[in-house]
């Protein structure tokens, strides 16, 4: 990011305008770290194989007229280039475009770039301001240090999947690969830190994130609870392991979670309830007391709450300070007024499919735009755009690497 860039920044621009990333990275976690610097304003390129692309343009169905959700859901705001870098002449152009970037970001297997030349002396001689951020299955570390990572593994080898799923069931994944954009989320944040980090030091550094590590992180209170007392955790439904009430339960017309932090709000549903007693039980009165006599509690809702309407019970509980939603599925979610008022569905222009749908970035920028909402690239879309920017190449460079296929 030069100095011209952070003098000349303004409201009317994103909160990271100016600094440039090439995105090398396919599939999820990487995207949609390159998304999320996308969205706050950097300007990011997207590299992928003129082979077929990023490994999620075949994801699906659905398609829209032969453009994949998936590809779409996670790739907006990019510029698209494609680049054989199997080619010699492919590796030429990777080693004269990186020095031109404040942010490097690939995810692929440990040790691929130091195979293609591209170690450490290699950044610390021509480019030794850039963050280079790696994101890997496994880590650079460790006997797994070189497989290749999926989420779904992630979810089983972690324990995550250990703790999802009915109480009497087996293992269940997240409905989402949520390792996969947690380890994106967690890439995008440590590369603002190396940037910051860049300000006072002058220099770039290496930034590894794995998807084995977010994986274990995520574990977060189930994780420290066992370590604070050697007991392994099981599955609670959609229950908690500390907190009672706190899970879903079904009304007349539909299914609702409901949240009971706290003892003032036990006794506060109590009595919406019509069941004061339950406020002096020795086996209600406490979280703690809940929590041991969870099947007690759960037991007890379940025979009232049938009753009401879901409409009735969440107005009731609202009214009261009591947490409460209805269980919804995803179209009644992206229906919702609020998802509506949050503008959290765009539509997007889009160079093939004129216009489509999608979800929007979560993160609202009160000093700076959030209106940047550029459409994911088509295979190699701005390839002649962006290395006639960066690299000064004349049309007859380009077609001359095009008739090599070395470019796309």
């Amino acid at each position: 990011m030069s100095s011209d860039n952070q003098a000349g920044s303004s409201t009317e621009e994103g909160a990271l305008a100016g600094l440039k990333v090439l995105d090398l990275s396919r599939v999820l976690a990487g995207p949609w770290c390159g998304q999320l610097l996308g969205d706050l304003g950097a300007e990011v390129i997207k590299v992928e194989s003129p082979s077929g692309g990023d490994d999620t343009r075949a994801w699906g169905p659905p398609f829209l007229e032969g453009e994949s959700a998936y590809f779409l859901g996670c790739n907006r705001n990019k510029q698209g280039v494609a680049i054989d870098f199997s080619s010699p002449e492919g590796k030429q152009l990777l080693a004269k475009l990186i020095p031109q970037f404040d942010v490097l970001i690939e995810n692929f297997k440990s040790g691929t770039l130091d195979k293609w030349g591209f170690d450490s002396e290699w950044f610390d001689k021509h480019a030794p301001t850039l963050v280079r951020c790696s994101i890997t299955g496994y880590g650079s570390a460790g006997a797994q240090s070189g497989l290749p990572g999926y989420d779904f593994i992630l979810q089983a080898e972690s324990g995550l999947m250990s703790i999802a799923g009915a109480t009497d069931g087996d293992p269940t994944k997240y409905g989402v690969a949520i390792v996969d954009l947690a380890t994106g989320m967690m890439a995008a944040n440590a590369i603002q830190a190396a940037l910051l980090a860049r300000y006072r030091t002058g220099k770039g550094q290496a930034v590894e994130v794995s998807l084995f590590d977010t994986s274990i992180a995520l574990l977060a209170n189930v994780g420290n609870s066992h370590l604070a007392t050697g007991k392994d955790s099981g599955r609670y439904g959609n229950g908690h392991p500390t907190i009672a009430p706190y899970t879903t339960y079904r009304c007349r017309d539909g299914m609702v979670a409901l949240a009971v932090g706290n003892d003032k709000q036990f006794a506060k549903l109590s009595q919406l309830l019509g069941h004061e007693e339950w406020i002096d039980n020795e086996r209600l009165k406490t979280n703690s007391a809940r929590v041991q006599n969870r099947e007690l509690i759960d037991g007890l809702l379940t025979e009232i709450l049938k009753n009401y309407l879901s409409v009735e019970l969440i107005d009731l509980c609202r009214a009261n300070g009591i947490p409460i939603g209805r269980v919804n599925t995803v179209k009644q979610a992206l229906a919702l007024e609020q998802t509506a008022a949050k503008e959290m569905v765009l539509e997007i222009a889009h160079t093939k499919l004129g216009k489509f749908k999608s979800l929007a970035s979560p993160l609202k920028m009160h000093g700076t735009v959030n209106t940047k909402n550029n459409a994911p690239p088509m295979l190699g879309e701005h390839t002649d755009a962006v290395l006639q920017k960066y690299l000064g190449l004349s049309d007859g460079d380009l077609s001359d690497l095009k008739n090599k296929k070395v470019i796309h």
